[in-house]
């Protein structure tokens, strides 16, 4: 079967499958190398940014997980450029090449331990030619693809390219545990960590071969053809007539609303399993990994989805959806993971009090006694309440703590039923979390599957590269990319381990909004135009 697009130009479905094949595998592959950062977070802070508390390490590592999100919008704005000017093909070519030799060179990057000051310099360096490589990457190839495909069928075709944005976290948890199991956890705590990121050089090689085969877009050769490109693009994206404003909506409304969904399932869900509730890191890795494959289908239900009905309303039906069910899903999941921790709070419920009870997640010492006092739940990962006082004191279960050591504190959590042990939760219990997880996960399928047609739609052809990266990736970028940051950051300063969702909340709130009042329908709007 055969369609004419953009004037003379002919597809035929073996071609279709290559595309989309060697498409979304590249952003397979490119997604890896950006979300093994994010997955390793606890190991590159100790390496990288050591200080004798873990959540500081953390807090820094996921400050140079933010940094490579800070610089996407600018790689956006260059490749987008070049995508416009040059073509699409060449354009996310050289985006891969970028970020496989990133990744790889922070696996052969020296620890600080190694090399100083000098080490979190590197590495902050290769952050951010990953974010210059990835602010370049899913604009080519969503448009490639949407540019490629029927016009019924965008939806789907593109889905797939939605698909493997989640399926480069997949890959990245597997990578992970799988060379964890083969190298054994004291050979990884050394030096094995590194492994995943020297992959990236194979994945490389694969997605290189792939891309290669692949011609131009019919639609940017047809523009070519009749001279009709943007001589600058980037100009023209900020000053052609409404632009600006679908600019604006697709920031808004359409990336930071499915990216802090997709990061609160990813991410968040991680942090929250391992610190915040003790799980087993393989088991958690394991449980997001699982559920993020089985959740995969419902990107491409949906995009296929949006062919019928429409791109506009499952994004708006999965915002308020999420609005509704992530704090009782998460409340769900902490009290199943870790049932022990958690009748241990209500039963018994810390409370620090003070006169100037402070506490900064990112000091390496905190400069009041509360403040310490508050830093030491905080490295247990047990939830506190903050209250003014006289001196500094600590109760837990209404009886007030005599002895404020460390050894005190701990001595009286555990008579109370705290356990800081490893917790690795049985299988009626993993499966009610695989459940949990996998319901969000289907949200965020429904705001996100969706999305590269949308953006491909809205935009006129010969901007379209510019106008779409460059919005998106500001979205996903500062709104998404700092909600690991953010949202632990916020949960290190109250105590409550479900405090960070408030981001997410607020975000898609906002988002629902933006999408409701300025969005439109985009669904069979031409791609030559």
């Amino acid at each position: 079967m055969t369609q004419a697009v953009g004037g003379d130009y002919v597809m035929d479905a073996k071609r279709d499958r290559l595309v989309i094949t060697a498409s979304a595998l590249g952003t397979v592959f490119e997604w890896y190398d950006f979300y093994i950062y994010g997955v390793l977070a606890p190991i590159i802070g100790r390496t990288f940014f050591p200080t004798d508390n873990p959540t500081v390490e953390l807090l820094y590592s996921l400050a140079g997980f933010a940094i490579g999100f800070g610089f996407r919008p600018l790689g956006a704005m260059l490749f987008g450029y070049l995508g416009d000017r040059l073509g699409r093909k060449y354009t996310f070519l050289a985006t891969i090449v970028l970020m496989g030799l990133a990744t790889a060179g922070v696996g052969l990057t020296p620890s600080a331990a190694s090399i100083g000051v000098a080490a979190p310099i590197i590495l902050i360096s290769l952050r951010i030619a990953q974010g210059l490589a990835l602010g370049g990457e899913y604009g080519g190839a969503a448009i490639y693809v949407a540019e490629h495909a029927p016009a019924g069928k965008r939806g789907f075709y593109t889905s797939f390219i939605q698909a493997g944005v989640i399926g480069g976290f997949i890959l990245s948890l597997i990578v992970v545990v799988g060379t964890q199991w083969i190298v054994g956890m004291e050979v990884w705590d050394a030096w094995g960590w590194r492994i995943p990121f020297i992959f990236s050089l194979a994945l490389l090689a694969i997605s290189l071969w792939m891309r290669l085969m692949l011609r131009e877009s019919p639609v940017f050769t047809a523009m070519k053809k009749a001279g009709q490109q943007a001589k600058n693009p980037l100009k023209e994206a900020f000053t052609a007539p409404g632009n600006r404003k679908r600019m604006l909506v697709a920031m808004i409304g359409i990336a930071a609303g499915f990216t802090v969904i997709a990061y609160t399932v990813m991410f968040q869900a991680l942090y929250f399993l391992q610190s915040g509730l003790h799980v087993a890191p393989g088991i958690a890795q394991l449980l997001v990994g699982g559920s993020a494959f089985a959740g995969m289908a419902s990107f491409i239900f949906f995009g296929w989805l949006s062919d019928r009905v429409g791109r506009k309303k499952p994004i708006v039906i999965g915002y308020a959806l999420v609005l509704l069910l992530v704090m009782p899903l998460y409340q769900f999941m902490g009290a199943t993971a870790n049932p022990a921790l958690t009748q241990a709070a209500a039963r018994a419920p810390v409370v620090v009090s003070g006169p100037d009870c402070r506490f900064d997640p990112f000091a390496k010492i905190q400069p009041t006694a509360c403040g310490k006092l508050l830093d030491h739940f905080s490295k247990r990962g047990i939830p506190y309440e903050k209250r003014s006082g006289a001196a500094p004191a600590v109760s837990i279960g209404g009886v007030a703590v005599a002895d404020l050591s460390s050894d005190g504190i701990d001595a009286v959590l555990t008579a109370q039923g705290y356990d800081f042990g490893v917790v690795r939760p049985d299988w009626p219990r993993a499966l009610m979390l695989f459940a949990a997880l996998l319901l969000l996960w289907t949200l965020s399928g429904a705001t996100y599957g969706p999305v590269a047609a949308l953006l491909s739609e809205y935009f006129p052809a010969r901007i379209r590269y510019s106008s779409l990266s460059i919005p998106y990736h500001i979205g996903t970028g500062y709104f998404g990319g700092f909600l690991p940051l953010v949202s632990q950051y916020i949960v290190a300063r109250t105590g409550d381990p479900y405090a960070g969702l408030w981001y997410t909340i607020v975000v898609v709130a906002l988002a629902l909004v933006t999408c409701l009042v300025a969005l439109p329908e985009t669904k069979g709007r031409p791609l030559d135009a």
